[in-house]
């Protein structure tokens, strides 16, 4: 295609993924932040992330930005590509940290005392990291605030 001309997949491929992976990323770190949606809240979160998975408060601080604030910035396109990373960042930990040990799979029948695998933390990470790479796209604050 010709430099400059139109094609609406550049136009709205980038939103149609920053949307659903800030929503996803809203709604997580909202259950850890503000304890909405059954989640723990602040000090349940800090409490559990340090004494089961022995990860320190001010790591548990940073989890909780990235996804909720990286999780707006995503869904917005504000600051896209550094709300992206910080996803990233999370993502590979929860992989480390508890996913791998239940292999790829996840526990689609919830089966009691298994949790689950890698593949869906595999599918966001690969979201946020390709729009860590290429940005929030045309429709995005991104560009209204940094004209580029």
């Amino acid at each position: 295609m010709a430099k400059g001309s139109f094609d609406a997949t550049d136009l709205i491929a980038p939103m149609m993924l920053r949307i659903p992976l800030g929503l996803i990323f809203m709604a997580h770190g909202s259950q850890k932040l503000l304890g909405l949606f059954g989640g723990l809240g602040l000090t349940g979160t800090f409490k559990l992330f340090e004494v089961k998975m022995g990860i320190p408060p001010i790591f548990t601080l940073l989890a909780i930005i990235a996804e909720f604030g990286g999780g707006f910035g995503v869904l917005t396109g504000f600051l896209t590509r550094l709300s992206a990373a910080g996803i990233s960042a999370v993502m590979l930990v929860a992989i480390y940290k508890i996913h791998w040990a239940n292999g790829f799979f996840l526990n689609i029948n919830c089966v009691t005392g298994r949790g689950h695998g890698v593949e869906y933390n595999i599918a966001l990470l690969g979201i946020a990291l390709y729009l860590m790479v290429a940005g929030g796209g045309k429709w995005c604050l991104d560009r209204l605030v940094f004209r580029s």
